[in-house]
Formats: structure tokens, C-alpha cells, sequence
């Protein structure tokens, strides 16, 4: 899964989520470490890391395999520079301290309030045209607040820091909260918007902006009579104390179950209860673990549809239809729930071929047990998809785990030559400063284009440490934009201030808070600042020995690289379409798609080594884990297809009946779209769903991208067929036809050049419908 900050809803600024410039003239903060470089061949060896830009240079990565496989190398390479005194928090200086945050806060409000007053007072046709971009410039000030505080409060091991950085959010919070009912930034925008001629100097990424922002605005019911809006705020704030409360009951209506045949009770929801359903023989006793399992606390149904018909409330007060009418107007290709039905059940057509044969070949399994069975129950899919799976692996010897050949270090370096082959850009390690991260585990890297030089700093927190969130995610700190030279006018200014000049050494290292950025033939640009954190342990085999991943964590690590590729490609001039900042049902594919290129044989040939005796990986490895692990692939398609439905169902206008019942629904969608039958009476899996939540109405979105990832690699990248997957050129057209765009451009014409199909151009459920009929297929198909 794509993840950024976490956001309050309801307000356009409130979520904080490339075009390519010329060469390179000036840039702050480039790698200070020296690199070797040697002529490459015209045909370079596998394996090699190769260079795009001109002249034919590579560089040594050995340095880059290093500083993840030996603390001691780290520690000597972080350490180089010598300072003592803090830089404060990603060399921001306002955070060189807890109560920095406070200050933060409070320097970047009074900016706010100064963008706020401009956007109210203008009255001249040059002010209209600066209207975009003062509010994508308020938009960035408030996020650059809310993304670093929201992941620093849940992020640092020190518990005052975390409580500073909890108040900064919620010092920003307030304010948006007041801007919510700001009628007049709507009407300015809506003036600007209506003038030919401020919008004819627009460009198309101000206008997209515009729209966008526009949109925003009508979602938070800032058009309505104040008492609706004041209406709009209590709804609002009463679905988000609901939703947490749902979120925090979350659990089984039992916390253990008694199995008569064995005198004992099991724990639900542990790996007891799971290890029972793939490995007894005893049918009865997996159907009453199955059933606790499935049942969910009534008092997390009671706020899950407590939060349904809330929505539906708000959604009605709005002027939609329906919440999943309102959501899906946001940033979505879909656009509307009956284009999402359609894209849903073109899926569900298209996937019914593989489910059929993989139900047969569990009731296959199922008759060696049972002569006279005629069906295959819910409790008993792990049991038989797990024997079926144990029937597949394979009984050659190999001489090593797969892990050895993936040391963490390995698998960055391979990551970074597989970026070089194809967008001719490089992961360089670069020092970390006094202060910089939060704990000394984190590797900084610099991302270095052959054309663009510095473009964006990446910090990786990939090992365990105590009070770590353990989800892999990836977090944008700080999105691509252009500082304009008024802004730097007016940090010029403030350097002559006591605050200034004691924090920053020159105007455009004042507008950028003391972080990265590029100058750019006179173009300042702030650099995407992103964080992909991990839980992988620090050592498999010894004290001293390099992290081992397995196949899985491997995907991991490509995925969410995947999304950090985005954000870096996609450096926008605005912030609010910048990187990830696209539609939300695209944003998972560039991350999906990196998982095809990490089970892909040339990719794995030019890093997957042994850690110790440097033999390559033999591919086979990767083949029977694949064949294992996505068995019944069709069949796990099957059920994110009746969780998405669900999720549709419960966010229409079913929702506003008073006596909704999301039981009686979700068992309802189970028989309409499920090939086993479905739950036992009685249970309520539903209230286990948490992404009913986070991603109301829009959690297609994951299937959706599965599908375009794979079709993408199939026609951009022929499959990894004949070398495919490292070719330039195929780089080079995913990044021209969508990575680069970000949210600037309309991701249906982005796939529709992307894809060479015409059939997408225009969106709408035609298009979707297409998407869905592409289907969801294996990775191992070639």
C-alpha cells in the first residue's frame, strides 16, 4: 500500500500529500562524496551500474551496498562532516529543539494569515492571476507543518518531542478549521476562475489547480447558508470521533473459543487460530475457529454503521447523492460509484475463469478426504489452498536460503541501478548532520539525476527499533514546488530580522526552512523530502552480518520505493499536483508495478548476489516461491472484489436508512459475487474492516491499479520479455506519459498514451469497464 500523513477531512488544504527542468546550474546540499567513474562499454555486462548521461560514465555503488550491510561503514560515513551542534530535524533549524515545533507553527500561521489577506484583497486583474498560486502557496506552508509534525508525533522515540510535534498539528488544525468557513477565498477563486483575462495567462497546471481546488471548496459545503456550514462542522467532527471509536473497538466478540474435542480454548485473532485454520484435519474445529474469527464486537458494528449513516448525513447536506458520490468526485479516475460498479463487475467477469478452476482443484484436494463432498466451505480454503500449496514446493535442493542472496544493502543497490537504467537517475549516500533523523539507524540518501543533478532526499528508516510503527509506509514530507522570486523577496527580508539571520545564510535557503533545493536556470525549486520506513530486523544469521530480506520483503521494498520514484519524477511546479498527489485510484501504480520488476530475471541478475560468496541467485528460487505464494491468486482477487463492493454499498444511498444493517449487507454481496458460500449466520466480519474508514467508498482503488500495473508491464515493458525491463527507452516512455505529470494532468490521457489506447482517453465507465476486462492476473505470466 501507497501512505502519507494522516489527514483531517473535510478541507481542501488539508491534504498534504515533475516537469523536467533544464540542466542544472546551481544546487544545495549535492553529495559531498567523492565518486569514481570509468568508461562503460557500449554493451555494458549484467549487472553492472550504467549511466545515461553524457559521456558514459558510471559510478561506484559500492558505497551504497555498504552503509546498509555495515553499521561500522555508516558510522564512519555519517560522522565525516564533524559538527556538534543540532541542524534541527531534516536541517530544518526550527526543529532543533521539541518546543521548535511550536515555532514553527506560529511563524509558518502568521505567513498563512498574510496569504490569506492577499487572496481577500485582490482587486486587480494582476492579483487575480496570482490567486493559484498564493493558495498553492498557503496549501504548502500549512502541509509542511502538518506532514512533518503528524509524522514526527507518531514517529520519534522521544516522548516530548512526539507531544510538540502533537501540538504544532493541532495549532494548524485549529486554523484550517477556521478557513473551513472562510466564504471569501471561494468567491476570489471563483472571480479568477470567471475572468478570461486572468485564465488565459493560467498555465495548465494553475488551471488544473484551480479546478481542483474549486472542487475542494464545494465538498466543504462552503457555498451553504452558515447554519448549514456550521451544520457541515459538527457532522464532520462527529465522523471523525466516530471513526476512531470504531477504529479503536475494533476486535472479535470473543476473545477466545472452546474446542470440545480438544478440552482447551484458542486465542482469536493470534497465529493460533490462524495455524488451525491451514493444518487441522477436523472439520468441525475449523469451522468454530472460522466462525469466532469472523465475528466482530457488536459495539464496532454499532459505530461502523453509526459512521455509514453520518456520511450519508453529510453527503445529503452537500448536495451529493450519496458520500460515495462526494468522494469520488475528489481526485478519482472513477469519478462516480456507478463507474466504479462497472469497473468491479467487468473484473469479477474476467476473473471467473481462474476462480472456477482454483475452487475445483480445492474440492479436488477436498474429495481425497471426503469421496461424497460436493463443496468447499469457507472454513475450509486455508486448510486445502495450504495442502495444495505443500503439493507445489519444489523438491530440488538448493544450497543456500533465498534470503542470503538479498542483503538489504543488495537490494538498494540493485533499486538504484535498476533507476539509472531506466530514468538515468542514482541513489547516493549522503551524511547525516547532528539532529537530522530520528534515531541513528537512518540513512539519508541524495537522488541525483544525470540531467537535473540533486532532486530529492530520501530518508530510509528500514530497521526495527523499540516504539517504531511497524507497517511499511512511505511518507512525503515535503512535495516539489517553485519558490517565486516575490517569496524570496520576502525571506530576503527576514534575514535582516534577529530570526533570520541567526537560522539561514541566504534568502533561498530561508524560503526552503534550511532544506534541499535546486536553482534551476533561475528557478528555485523546494525538493521533494520523503521517508519510507520499514520493520526489517537489523541481522538474520549473526551480530555482525548484513540484513537478510525474504522474497516478500524484497516486493515490499520495491513497492514502496515505488511511490518515492513517483514523488522524485513528478516535481512539479505546484505543490498541490506534485509526486503522489494524482488521482487516487493511480497513486498504487507506480508502486505495483515495481513489484513486477523485482520478480523480473534481468533485474535480479544485476544485484541479486550471495552475501557472502557473491554467486548469483539461481531464479528458480524465485519461481516456486512465486507459484506457492499467488496459487489462488484469483481467488484473493475475488475477495478484494466483494470488500470493494462493500465498500460501495455501505457509502450509497442505502446508508441513510435509519435501520441500516451492514450484517445483512455484506453476507448479501458474499452470495452475489463469492464462489464459496458465504459466512455462516450469526457472524459479522465486517466490523473488522478498517479501511471502511480510511478509504471510504474509494478502496477499489487498490485492484484497480493491480490491474493497470500489470498491464503496463505488459505493454511497456513487453512482459520482461528479451531485456524489456531494462530498457531506456521503455523508461523513458512511462516517465513522459504519466510519472512526470504527477496531478497535473488528466490520468486518463496520461494512460491513454501510456497504454497506446485510445479507448481511455475520455475516462467514464466505458473506460473503466475496459480496465476491469483486462483483469487481474499472476506475475508469473509471460
Amino acid at each position: 500500500m501507497l501512505r502519507s500523513a494522516v489527514r483531517p477531512q473535510g478541507w481542501s488544504w488539508s491534504r498534504c500529500l515533475l516537469r523536467k527542468a533544464a540542466p542544472i546550474r546551481q544546487t544545495r546540499d549535492l553529495s559531498l562524496w567523492s565518486r569514481s567513474a570509468s568508461a562503460v562499454s557500449a554493451d555494458p555486462a549484467p549487472g553492472l551500474p550504467v549511466s545515461h548521461a553524457p559521456g558514459g560514465t558510471q559510478h561506484n555503488d559500492e558505497l551504497l551496498r555498504k552503509i546498509f550491510d555495515n553499521t561500522e561503514v555508516w558510522s564512519q560515513f555519517a560522522a565525516r562532516d564533524g559538527r556538534r551542534q543540532s541542524v534541527g530535524l531534516f536541517r530544518n533549524p526550527y526543529l532543533s529543539r521539541p518546543d521548535g515545533f511550536l515555532t514553527y507553527a506560529k511563524i509558518s500561521l502568521r505567513r498563512a494569515k498574510a496569504i490569506v489577506d492577499r487572496v481577500l484583497t485582490a482587486s486587480t486583474v494582476d492579483e487575480y492571476r496570482r490567486v493559484v498560486r498564493q493558495l498553492d502557496r498557503l496549501s504548502d506552508i500549512l502541509c509542511r507543518v502538518l506532514d512533518m509534525s503528524d509524522f514526527v508525533r507518531v514517529t520519534h522515540p522521544d516522548h516530548t518531542t512526539r507531544i510538540r510535534a502533537d501540538e504544532a498539528w493541532e495549532m494548524v488544525y485549529r486554523y484550517m478549521n477556521e478557513l473551513n468557513t472562510m466564504t471569501g477565498l471561494n468567491d476570489q477563486l471563483g472571480k479568477a476562475m470567471d475572468n478570461p483575462d486572468v485564465t488565459r495567462t493560467w498555465t495548465e497546471e494553475e488551471k488544473t489547480v484551480a479546478e481542483v481546488l474549486k472542487l475542494d471548496f464545494t465538498k466543504s459545503a462552503v457555498n451553504l447558508p452558515k447554519q448549514n456550514r456550521d451544520q457541515f462542522v459538527e457532522i464532520s467532527s462527529e465522523i471523525s470521533q466516530v471513526g476512531n471509536m470504531f477504529m479503536q473497538t475494533i476486535g472479535a466478540e470473543r476473545n477466545t473459543v472452546k474446542l470440545p474435542k480438544l478440552g482447551q480454548r484458542v486465542p482469536i485473532g493470534g497465529s493460533q487460530a490462524s495455524l488451525i485454520l491451514r493444518s487441522s484435519r477436523d472439520e468441525e474445529i475449523r469451522k468454530i475457529v472460522y466462525t469466532a474469527a469472523r465475528t466482530a464486537n457488536k459495539t464496532s458494528v454499532g459505530h461502523l454503521n453509526r459512521l455509514m449513516r453520518l456520511r450519508s448525513e453529510l453527503a445529503l447536506l452537500s448536495g451529493f447523492e450519496s458520500y460515495g458520490h462526494l468522494a469520488l468526485r475528489d481526485r478519482m479516475m472513477a469519478k462516480d460509484p456507478e463507474s466504479v460498479k462497472e469497473f468491479l463487475q467487468a473484473l469479477t467477469a474476467s476473473n471467473q475463469p481462474a476462480v472456477q478452476q482454483e475452487v475445483a482443484a480445492l474440492l479436488a484436494e477436498k474429495a481425497k478426504v471426503d469421496p461424497s463432498a460436493t463443496a468447499i466451505e469457507p472454513w475450509d480454503r486455508e486448510f486445502y489452498s495450504e495442502t495444495v500449496r505443500h503439493s507445489l514446493r519444489s523438491k530440488r535442493r538448493y544450497d543456500d536460503f533465498m534470503q542470503s542472496y538479498f542483503s538489504l544493502g543488495t537490494v538498494i543497490q540493485g533499486m538504484s541501478r535498476l533507476f539509472t537504467r531506466l530514468y538515468g537517475i542514482r541513489l547516493e549516500p549522503r551524511e547525516v548532520l547532528p539532529g537530522e533523523t530520528w534515531h541513528p539507524a537512518i540513512r539519508r540518501l541524495d537522488v541525483i539525476s544525470d540531467v537535473d543533478g540533486h532532486v530529492a532526499v530520501l530518508y530510509c528508516d528500514l530497521f526495527y527499533h523499540p516504539d517504531k510503527q511497524p507497517n511499511p509506509a512511505h511518507f512525503t514530507l515535503r512535495c516539489s514546488r517553485e519558490i517565486l522570486e516575490d517569496e524570496l523577496v520576502e525571506y530576503g527580508q527576514m534575514l535582516e530580522t534577529d530570526e533570520g539571520k541567526n537560522l539561514f545564510t541566504s534568502r533561498e535557503d530561508a524560503a526552503n526552512d534550511g532544506m534541499s533545493f535546486s536553482t534551476n536556470e533561475g528557478a528555485v525549486k523546494q525538493l521533494p523530502t520523503i521517508v519510507l520506513t520499514c520493520d526489517f530486523p537489523t541481522n538474520t544469521r549473526s551480530s555482525r552480518g548484513p540484513a537478510l530480506l525474504s522474497f516478500p520483503q524484497v516486493e515490499t521494498l520495491f513497492h514502496e520505493m515505488g511511490h518515492a520514484i513517483h514523488s522524485v519524477l513528478a516535481r512539479t511546479s505546484l505543490q498541490n499536483v506534485a509526486g503522489t498527489r494524482c488521482a487516487t485510484d493511480l497513486a498504487e501504480l507506480p508502486s505495483t508495478l515495481m513489484e513486477y520488476f523485482a520478480a523480473d530475471p534481468t533485474v535480479l541478475a544485476m544485484f541479486a548476489r550471495h552475501y557472502e560468496t557473491d554467486k548469483a541467485l539461481d531464479y528458480n528460487q524465485v519461481i516456486d516461491h512465486l507459484r506457492q505464494s499467488r496459487r489462488f491468486e484469483a481467488l484473493d482477487t475475488e475477495n478484494q472484489i466483494i470488500l470493494a463492493m462493500l465498500d460501495q454499498v455501505l457509502h450509497s444511498k442505502e446508508a441513510s436508512n435509519p435501520s441500516l444493517d451492514s450484517t445483512a449487507i455484506f453476507h448479501n454481496i458474499q452470495r452475489q459475487y463469492g464462489s464459496l458460500p458465504p459466512d455462516p449466520p450469526g457472524t459479522r466480519w465486517q466490523g473488522f474492516f478498517g479501511h471502511l474508514f480510511g478509504y471510504g467508498s474509494t478502496y477499489y482503488a487498490y485492484l484497480f491499479d493491480r490491474v493497470l500495473a500489470q498491464r503496463v508491464w505488459n505493454v511497456v515493458f513487453n512482459a520482461g520479455r528479451d531485456g524489456a525491463a531494462l530498457d531506456r527507452k521503455n523508461g523513458e516512455h512511462l516517465k513522459e506519459n504519466l510519472l512526470k505529470w504527477g496531478g497535473s494532468r488528466d490520468p486518463w490521457k496520461c494512460l491513454a498514451s501510456t497504454l497506446r489506447e485510445d479507448r481511455l482517453a475520455e475516462g467514464g465507465k466505458e473506460a473503466m469497464a475496459l480496465v476491469g476486462s483486462w483483469g487481474a492476473g499472476s506475475h508469473l505470466e509471460k
